[in-house]
């Protein structure tokens, strides 16, 4: 049989995509049951056991910004690079008006007719969203309103109610929902209005978790330790450098560590009951330190890992990435906030944006539920800001974050084994070198690169009797 030159590659386009489709339904995450707190209170995990380690992308408006084609292919690029959860603001306006130029309450908080024969509206474009996610399997973050809108009386108690009706139902049965309650706002504003809409979805929707998303610099547990709706924590460290105070109030941590997001995390797993905690909102690759004056310097890749692995090794249930572009989605063309330079499509080539994988991938290739933060295993000095390891380990392996490469003493008896094999492990491109096998004691070693910021190594120890399959570069 014959088959023309324009029908193979068809036939081979479709053979293709069907492969795909079938392997992204094959790993889609919620087979293993829908996520939930583990039993330790410090991660979170789906229903089977299986570990799920949060590594979202900030992608706020998404629902406005992006229209079909767009949303396939920036959800495909998070895929790519290992996200498994995308942070959007449901609504950026009361109401929202998205590319479509449809209207997120076109009835105000009447709901009941959202849902026009021949009408593609908001919320069937916001249905796509999901759904899209949903085949790659990709958890969206769900900010329902953002917290601005709120304090300028844009939703009271009994809209809240509604609106809460109307998301947890709406909603409800897709496998893939996170809800996150507030919206960069401390909890004690409007708090009457944030704890209606949680406890109505969570009166409708019992099946996925909640959290709460504060203001830059605060912690969820401020305010909602003790909310029953309330599942894990999240806190924001915000986008200012060290010292840059700007009248920001109270700090949950001392004053003048605003890039110590650790100390969050330490905050939070003084509390109790345990809950997981995580940093929904760090500083974002290519913003400018201190968010709002573009003459500023930006924060780079560099920085960005450094949030997250300072605060993951704190004992962070997972973490939450920014870029100032893709969270705007912003385009030549569209007036720029906070001095965005990049298209969006070219963002999702940033370094940070793709190295946040190697740290899912850390994290993952070691017995995941016994890990805990400890700093007893540095023998020598914790150091001061940028200098600051940061330790953390199981019962046979323990990881030490080190990002300005400085030498590092370590105390190797804190986990199991006569002997210990060791290596570094590079968060830019997630490749191990080997160093050698050594006797169980204190150690000073030499990261295998010049001492500077931004030079970032984790050192890796293990049991040298223990199996861990590392994708090794050096010699062993």
């Amino acid at each position: 049989m014959h088959l023309s030159k324009w029908l193979v590659p068809a036939l081979l386009l479709a053979l293709t995509m069907g492969l795909r489709a079938q392997n992204m339904k094959s790993s889609l995450p919620w087979e293993h049951g829908k996520l939930q707190v583990s039993a330790e209170g410090r991660y979170l995990q789906h229903a089977d056991g299986t570990p799920f380690f949060w590594l979202a992308d900030t992608g706020w408006l998404l629902p406005e910004r992006l229209n079909r084609d767009e949303t396939d292919f920036y959800l495909e690029q998070c895929r790519l690079q290992g996200y498994n959860v995308v942070q959007v603001q449901t609504v950026n306006g009361v109401p929202a008006i998205n590319i479509y130029g449809q209207s997120s309450h076109p009835q105000g908080y009447d709901f009941s007719r959202i849902d026009q024969p021949g009408v593609y509206g908001y919320w069937q474009h916001m249905d796509y969203i999901v759904h899209s996610a949903q085949r790659r399997g990709i958890y969206i973050g769900m900010v329902c309103i953002w917290g601005g809108l709120v304090k300028a009386g844009l939703m009271d108690v009994e809209q809240a109610k509604a609106y809460g009706t109307f998301l947890a139902n709406r909603y409800k049965s897709c496998p893939n929902i996170v809800w996150i309650i507030g919206g960069d706002i401390k909890g004690d504003v409007k708090r009457e209005v944030w704890e209606a809409l949680a406890t109505t979805i969570r009166s409708i929707d019992k099946e996925h978790l909640m959290t709460f998303h504060p203001r830059g610099r605060t912690l969820s547990a401020t305010w909602f330790h003790d909310a029953e709706w309330l599942d894990f924590h999240m806190f924001q460290s915000g986008h200012r450098r060290y010292g840059q105070r700007m009248g920001d109030g109270e700090y949950p941590i001392e004053e003048n560590t605003e890039e110590d997001n650790w100390r969050f995390v330490e905050r939070s797993h003084a509390l109790q009951p345990l809950k997981p905690v995580l940093d929904g909102e760090p500083s974002y690759e290519e913003i400018p330190q201190g968010l709002h004056d573009p003459a500023e310097r930006r924060w780079s890749a560099d920085d960005v890992r450094r949030y997250a692995y300072w605060s993951v090794f704190a004992g962070a249930c997972g973490h939450t990435y920014g870029h100032n572009s893709i969270m705007q989605f912003y385009r030549p063309g569209l007036l720029p906030a906070y001095g965005a330079t990049t298209p969006w499509t070219e963002a999702l080539q940033a370094p940070g944006f793709r190295q946040m994988k190697h740290l899912k991938q850390l994290m993952l290739s070691f017995p995941y539920f016994e890990r805990v933060p400890d700093q007893r295993i540095i023998a020598g000095d914790n150091g001061q800001r940028y200098d600051r390891l940061i330790a953390t380990r199981g019962h046979d392996y323990l990881l030490v974050y080190d990002y300005t490469a400085r030498p590092l003493t370590v105390d190797l008896r804190l986990i199991s084994g006569r002997q210990k094999d060791l290596w570094w492990f590079s968060p830019v491109d997630g490749t191990y070198s080997y160093i050698g096998r050594v006797d169980d004691g204190i150690h000073t070693l030499q990261p295998d690169c010049p001492y500077a910021a931004g030079h970032d190594r984790v050192l890796v120890a293990t049991d040298s009797r223990s199996s861990y399959k590392l994708q090794v570069t050096g010699d062993r």
